[in-house]
């Protein structure tokens, strides 16, 4: 339920660009001609000419089901985090500490021993109670109970800036309660059916492997017809996609009263009680119609089949904690069935991953000591500051926008907060309770601390400080409601930014992606919040006309990519819209920063490596997305993810870069060619 992140998969790197040419001479072009296939035309199929070594040297194996440079980075970074964590795991630790915990959960999950001796023992106290419900105030006070341990069955809360007042937190309703992606509920495809079949298989095999269909004496395939038939009223009832990149659908302001009268028969006072908010008075309900099903649903429902349900929602959210007979049925469907893989990962890479989503900052303030120098934060700020200077210069070029609108757009570009590498601010884990009962046990502890930490934000003025993401994270993000742009120590490293190279691949790289999540403040649904992160209007009405006719030739050029032939399977540019404008406005900034370091002697002008600085520029951003990846991902992707296909990053985005096209002389008749006057024309 981070909707607040409109991030990119994009990468940041540190110390990036502008370095002195005359001060390091001996700087290389940064092209690998290795990650090159130079038997492919770039004229007509550039993604393979930049990419087609990096994929042939890089192979998809059965561990992954797409794997490019982000995932290889990946890979470096999760070998450093083992290392620190099992020098933790290994040592003696103080009682209490951070370390201790870090090294009881690792030790913990790491015990496949143990865990394989307790099989479903850790959920059993859980499926007793269920059992034993008797009517709908039981139904209702399990429902309490599992939100207060980080379980969701129907809808999630979750506190994020008010959008009418951005200084303030407020309490968010958001949908939830599903297995799946919602279109996959919905559709009516060969693929979302069987889809539904291989879930509700899956489903009926957890309920013995847990003994529910014991416990419940029916046959396990029937009760997953129950659960089936829940899900399938909720996932009709939820907003779409496209709904949710409109932020006023989302966003209904309703007092406790209001939100009790659209689902009666639960408890909402109790519910926000029993979570440690006894004083609620208003909150978000970002779906209205989706509670109402809620209430519903928990109206017309037979008990013993809500029973079904919320057994299923406990079973499902602790396979990945239980024994190796849940882990591999949760991995058959998540992993094989939906996106192709072929292999689970090793246990250790799942643990430190476990250890990283409870003890996230505690860990990355290991990881930043360690791998972060501090000069490069410095050097990040400088990048980021040349970024926004080169998009100031875009805004003034803008011909479709008012100066009035230019002067409001510019207001918030000087507005974004910036955060680099790692927070000034750690947080305090000494709450935390970590024991050495079972491996599960410690992920609802754990859950119960960050619903306290998230409660405590409720009502409170907005803290800006606070970081979305932990330093090693291999990622980077925009959140409008604060207006802030932030680049995670972990992917501010090669291969985006190569200190030994000239800075033409670097702009290509991390210059993009810094211009990326800058322009994520002003696509659709970015720039529909002014400079304090506001929802509010700050556009002339055929200012706002223009963004969107330009906006829709990237929605409808999107639409018409074919990305896979069997089954025949189409880009969906409607959803992908806010990541390709992205894409668009990095490109397009960052060029010109590029260029203001050429005429500042900062690049070096002439070619390296038979490519000229613009050249260089291009190849560098298409290898930030060379990668493999899977038919079965292909489709998933495409269903559920906001990103177009790394492929189309590169050949769906270009086209619309006039420099692009000049800089490979790239002519009409050319697959990568695209006349000026259908290029979008936005940032």
């Amino acid at each position: 339920m981070k909707k607040i992140l409109y991030s990119t998969i994009m990468a940041a790197t540190l110390m990036a660009a502008c370095g002195n040419k005359n001060e390091t001479p001996e700087l290389t072009s940064g092209i690998d001609l290795n990650n090159m296939d130079t038997t492919a035309n770039p004229v007509d199929d550039f993604y393979q000419y930049a990419c087609g070594g990096w994929m042939k040297n890089n192979p998809l194996t059965a561990e992954y089901s797409r794997y490019g440079s982000f995932d290889k980075l990946a890979e470096q970074n999760r070998q450093q985090l083992k290392e620190l964590i099992e020098d933790i795991a290994k040592a003696k630790n103080e009682k209490g500490s951070n370390a201790e915990k870090i090294a009881t959960i690792y030790n913990m999950g790491m015990d496949s021993v143990t865990l394989q001796k307790q099989g479903a023992e850790p959920i059993k106290p859980w499926l007793d109670e269920i059992m034993a419900i008797k009517d709908a105030a039981g139904i209702n006070a399990e429902i309490i109970k599992l939100h207060q341990n980080g379980i969701d069955p129907f809808f999630g809360i979750f506190a994020e800036p008010d959008h009418d007042d951005s200084k303030m937190t407020i309490a968010w309703m958001w949908q939830a309660g599903l297995g799946m992606d919602r279109d996959y509920y919905v559709g009516t495809t060969a693929r979302t059916q069987e889809l539904r079949n291989k879930y509700a298989q899956m489903i009926a095999n957890m309920f013995q492997l847990a003994g529910f269909d014991k416990l419940y004496d029916a046959d396990a395939k029937f009760l997953a017809d129950k659960v089936m038939g829940i899900e399938m009223r909720l996932a009709k009832a939820q907003y779409d996609k496209e709904t949710l990149r409109n932020p006023h659908k989302t966003f209904h302001k309703k007092t406790l009263e209001e939100t009790q009268a659209l689902a009666k028969n639960f408890p909402f006072g109790e519910y926000f009680k029993a979570i440690g908010l006894p004083e609620m008075k208003s909150l978000n309900v970002a779906q209205p119609e989706f509670i109402q099903e809620v209430g519903r649903v928990l109206a017309s429902t037979k008990i013993d089949d809500l029973k079904c349900y919320l057994a299923w929602n406990v079973i499902r959210d602790a396979a990945g904690y239980l024994s190796d007979d849940f882990v591999n049925e949760s991995f058959e469907f998540y992993g094989r069935t939906l996106s192709g893989r072929e292999e689970q990962r090793p246990r250790w890479k799942r643990v430190t991953g476990t250890v990283e989503g409870i003890m996230g900052e505690a860990v990355g303030q290991l990881y930043v000591e360690k791998y972060f120098p501090a000069a490069a934060k410095e050097r990040m700020i400088t990048l980021v500051n040349n970024l926004k200077e080169a998009f100031k210069v875009r805004i003034n070029g803008s011909t479709w926008m008012n100066d009035t609108t230019k002067q409001k757009a510019l207001e918030k570009l000087d507005a974004i907060y910036i955060k680099i590498g790692y927070p000034d601010k750690w947080r305090d884990y000494s709450s935390l309770k970590v024991e050495n009962d079972s491996y599960f046990a410690n992920i609802l502890r754990s859950n119960q601390f960050d619903l306290a930490y998230m409660v405590s934000k409720i009502d409170k003025p907005t803290d800006r400080d606070e970081w979305l993401m932990t330093p090693q994270t291999i990622n980077a993000y925009y959140n409008p409601a604060t207006n802030e742009i932030c680049f995670p120590a972990g992917i501010l490293q090669p291969p985006f930014f190569d200190m030994n190279a000239d800075d033409a691949v670097n702009y290509g790289a991390i210059g993009v992606v810094i211009g990326h999540e800058m322009t994520h403040g002003f696509d659709d649904q970015g720039r529909q919040y002014d400079k304090d992160g506001n929802l509010s209007d700050w556009w002339l009405p055929a200012d706002a006309q223009n963004f969107k006719d330009h906006a829709q030739v990237l929605v409808d050029w999107f639409s018409a990519i074919k990305v896979l032939d069997n089954p025949e399977t189409y880009a969906n540019g409607t959803i992908t819209l806010g990541e390709n404008i992205a894409d668009n406005g990095g490109l397009q900034i960052s060029f010109v920063a590029m260029q203001n370091a050429i005429k500042a002697g900062q690049v070096n002008a002439d070619k390296m490596d038979g490519f000229t600085p613009e050249q260089r520029f291009f190849i560098a951003y298409a290898t930030v997305w060379a990668s493999n990846i899977r038919d079965e991902e292909i489709q998933r992707l495409t269903t559920e993810d906001v990103h177009s296909l790394g492929r189309w990053r590169v050949n769906g985005t270009l086209p619309h870069i006039e420099a692009f096209i000049k800089a490979f002389n790239i002519k009409e008749g050319d697959k990568m060619y695209l006349a000026p006057e259908k290029q979008a024309q936005l940032w």
